[in-house]
């Protein structure tokens, strides 16, 4: 038996974190990550307060500078935060609001109706975790002011530090973050801060938002949208070919729940639907999208059985194909939201689903009567799509694995590993025979599954399910990941914790990467979102001297590692050949070999720009990606796709 340490366990081992402490000393818990997510996060706690002030109706103008020594300041000109003392803890609100956990107008009162700073974590955690913050009000004719140091402790009381016009109200924030907690990066990244600030003067018609960067000379963008979400949905279908001209707006309010969808089809064969619940991204639905989808549906099963373009035989209309093509934006304002899990990213209010079902059929079903030439075009393209899913669920059947099928060798293609756990097990996309050839040989049979690709699969930005499903190669993939596809994708049956892509470092390479993502971002984003998918970094030097061999990534590495040399040290440098002329040990040693490898993970950080991107870099149209890549010339060199 193993022996036991006596520790003495009692009221001195329970520890006592006082007010910001703990906040500092378990940021993960309030924020998520330390990293350059957590560090933006900061941003919009500050800015979801001015947010819900617009939301009051009390704020048309948010302003957020990034300072010189990457500080950030959030101006507004809502009430105020009140500066009176607050009854509970004897300290001025706006200390209150900054020292105290969970302390705010957001939990009853009557501060707010409707507010999306609810769902965050509040000024006081972006407090905890600055150098320094400062807190300016303006309010009954004063500014008043309070300093916050090494990590929310008040330098000061709150007190006026100057006169300004009776009629000007507002707060203005700055902080700066403190690196001791963000240790990966405090450096602020201003195309993070546009896109989002961006998408919330969509979600907020009328209110204009204004970013500036100091650290650069005369940058900035304001932002203002008083169509609202309709000019989003304009936005997000500019390169993907609209089919009928107008974008259906649709708003309504019921039980003091505001509802707001805009949508527009285009040719495209994928749906881009977004929903928002007070401002925040719900990327997992809920309630919300629920009723607007159903009525969806319904309304357009209905108008096409009732013009007679849906004949009594025809089978009726499915969610999947009245979504194709589709571009539309849910957004709803609720006084008690209520979120299903920890993450809060799927709505959970059952009354809501009633609500946003019958206030967009009413106003969906009288656009369909009065727009009947747009009507038809609608009603057209799901038909299309609805005979394209039952020529997609034949060519399905060839994708199904039957029992406990031996797929070594699949196809002519797969060499599967031998392990049976998805955990351990990787499978490597491997461009062209001959490197899948080097790569069955050098790879660990145990864990690893090589699959080589002959040439370029299909663009699937440009095709149906059924014709991605006629393709061998995207057969193959989806064969070989176990989890389906379409209606019946199941991420639990993914055979492989990792699929790594492993392509060349050349133009040839980039492009099979880039339909490889394509594939995976509309057809398996689970897999993406999970974070299952990476990039292989083969090594673009060898660096020879003595009895030492170093593989370097890039330039950059190859220039650091030779400076780091000591002088007159004899070396070689050669670039490395191609995946398919490195032999079984060279590819081990330089891309497979878990020990040693780098992979690059995949991820979808915003997947409202993600889906921007694909349709511009992958759609029909030219002239954005000639654009695209007029801009971004200067940086091909180092584009890591």
């Amino acid at each position: 038996m193993d022996e036991k340490i006596e520790t003495k366990y009692d009221s001195s081992a329970i520890q006592v974190l006082e007010g910001l402490e703990a906040v500092r000393k378990r940021p993960g818990m309030y924020i998520g990550t330390t990293s350059s997510r957590g560090l933006h996060h900061l941003v919009w706690e500050i800015v979801d307060n001015a947010i819900d002030e617009a939301l009051a109706g009390f704020c048309s103008h948010i302003e957020v500078i990034i300072g010189k020594d990457n500080t950030i300041t959030v101006k507004d000109d809502g009430r105020g935060i009140p500066v009176d003392v607050h009854p509970k803890t004897g300290l001025s609100t706006v200390e209150t609001v900054y020292t105290v956990l969970h302390a705010g107008g957001k939990f009853g009162g009557g501060g707010y109706k409707v507010s999306g700073g609810l769902h965050g974590v509040g000024a006081s955690v972006v407090n905890a975790l600055s150098i320094w913050l400062e807190v300016k009000v303006y309010k009954n004719g004063h500014v008043y002011y309070q300093k916050y140091v090494n990590g929310g402790h008040p330098q000061e009381p709150l007190h006026v530090i100057d006169d300004c016009d009776e009629d000007r109200t507002g707060t203005t924030v700055t902080f700066l973050p403190d690196p001791e907690i963000f240790t990966e990066t405090t450096v602020f990244d201003y195309e993070i801060l546009k896109n989002r600030l961006r998408e919330l003067a969509f979600l907020n018609r009328g209110l204009r938002i204004t970013l500036y960067d100091d650290r650069e000379a005369d940058k900035k963008d304001s932002f203002y949208y008083e169509g609202g979400i309709t000019e989003y949905v304009a936005l997000l279908n500019k390169n993907k070919n609209p089919i009928h001209p107008t974008i259906i707006d649709v708003s309504g309010e019921e039980n003091d729940i505001m509802v707001e969808v805009a949508l527009q089809y285009n040719e495209t064969y994928n749906a881009s639907i977004y929903s928002f619940v007070n401002n925040i991204t719900t990327p997992e639905g809920g309630t919300h999208e629920d009723g607007v989808k159903m009525a969806l549906t319904r309304i357009l099963n209905k108008y096409a059985q009732n013009s007679g373009m849906l004949k009594n035989n025809d089978n009726s209309l499915m969610g999947e194909d009245v979504k194709e093509g589709i571009t539309m934006i849910v957004s709803v304002k609720h006084p008690n939201p209520q979120f299903e899990g920890q993450t809060k990213t799927k709505l959970g209010n059952s009354e809501v689903r009633g609500i946003t079902n019958h206030i967009f059929a009413d106003a969906f079903e009288r656009f369909l009567m009065e727009h009947p030439e747009e009507a038809r075009v609608i009603v057209d393209k799901a038909m299309t799509a609805s005979r394209a899913r039952v020529a997609a669920k034949k060519a399905r059947e060839l994708t199904r694995r039957k029992g406990d099928l031996d797929v070594t060798n699949f196809y002519g293609k797969l060499s599967d590993c031998k392990s049976k756990d998805a955990e351990v097990s990787e499978i490597f996309l491997v461009e062209g025979d001959s490197a899948g050839g080097s790569a069955i040989k050098g790879r660990d049979s145990v864990t690893q599954a090589i699959l080589p690709l002959r040439g370029k699969i299909l663009n699937v930005e440009k095709a149906r399910l059924d014709r991605a499903l006629s393709n061998e190669e995207i057969r193959t993939i989806i064969t070989a990941f176990g989890t389906g596809i379409g209606e019946e994708f199941d991420l639990s049956k993914l055979r492989y914790n990792k699929i790594i892509i492993m392509t060349d470092a050349d133009v040839d390479g980039s492009h099979i990467r880039v339909l490889l993502l394509t594939l995976f971002y509309r057809f398996f984003k689970p897999i993406v979102e999970a974070g299952h998918v990476y990039a292989a970094q083969p090594p673009l030097f060898v660096i020879k001297h003595g009895k030492t061999i170093k593989y370097v990534l890039n330039e950059q590495e190859r220039d650091e590692y030779l400076q780091s040399l000591p002088q007159n040290t004899k070396y070689e440098i050669a670039r490395m050949k191609g995946l398919g002329e490195m032999d079984a040990e060279e590819l081990n040693e330089t891309t497979m070999d878990i020990h040693k490898r780098v992979l690059r993970q995949i991820t979808v950080e915003d997947a409202i720009a993600a889906d921007e991107v694909f349709s511009k870099l992958m759609g029909e149209e030219v002239e954005p990606r000639r654009e695209f890549i007029e801009t971004n010339a200067t940086y091909v060199e180092n584009l890591d796709v």
